[in-house]
């Protein structure tokens, strides 16, 4: 029993990384509670989950609110593009349900919109967190890193619409959403950029700080 809960066994692993997720959701919250700390706070979440995506040791109080602290220029502006791409794509397609006439333009507009926004802001956050960077070339380097890797991050997409789905199935699994949720969720897209952005660091001129569109191919 006691190799069980050795600091070497896998579920020892396990348990420490659950914990980390659940305190960095619980930091997520708390960071998010003024609105329009939201981008900051998920830029911090970011970086956290990317040390944790790399299997690197630390403290994550510490560090989350030392991350905070140094996005909050970042972050602020990326809270109100992120509510402003959501509030977009709601329209159109609520104009698409009101609207009798031409209301196809609008189901276009909004599937569009979503497919842009969507890949747009796939990777802006673990890019906030790991480069220094505008967060408009940001917001354009996780578009290109979207298309070039394209299969990869549309698969990610889905378990991503999976996670909040079953997180959402029922009232019991709504627990785990107010627990882990959106860390999990963090979680997850950092495991995705982590590999891609180890990728492109290896090729010369491909680093997310510059225009990336000719580096590594899928």
């Amino acid at each position: 029993m006691a190799g069980f809960f050795s600091p070497d066994s896998k579920l020892y692993r396990f348990m420490c990384r659950l914990t980390d997720v659940v305190k960095l959701n619980l930091l997520w919250i708390l960071c998010s509670l003024p609105i329009v700390t939201v981008g900051a706070a998920t830029i911090a979440a970011s970086a956290m989950s990317l040390k944790i995506a790399d299997g690197q040791e630390g403290y994550i109080g510490r560090d989350f609110f030392k991350a905070f602290r140094d996005n909050l220029k970042q972050g602020i502006p990326m809270t109100f593009i992120t509510a402003v791409c959501v509030w977009a794509v709601w329209l159109d397609f609520q104009m698409f349900s009101a609207v009798e006439e031409n209301s196809l333009m609008f189901l276009i507009t909004g599937i569009i919109a979503a497919y842009v926004f969507t890949f747009a802001l796939l990777y802006v956050y673990p890019l906030l967190a790991r480069y220094e960077n505008t967060v408009l070339n940001s917001l354009k380097n996780s578009f290109r890193i979207s298309m070039k890797y394209f299969l990869r991050s549309l698969l990610l997409v889905i378990i991503l619409a999976f996670e909040a789905a079953v997180m959402l199935w029922t009232r019991e699994t709504m627990i785990l959403l107010v627990l882990a949720g959106p860390a999990f969720m963090n979680l997850t897209v950092c495991s995705f950029a982590s590999i891609i952005f180890r990728e492109l660091e290896k090729i010369p001129g491909a680093v997310p700080d510059k225009d990336i569109s000719d580096g590594a191919e899928q």
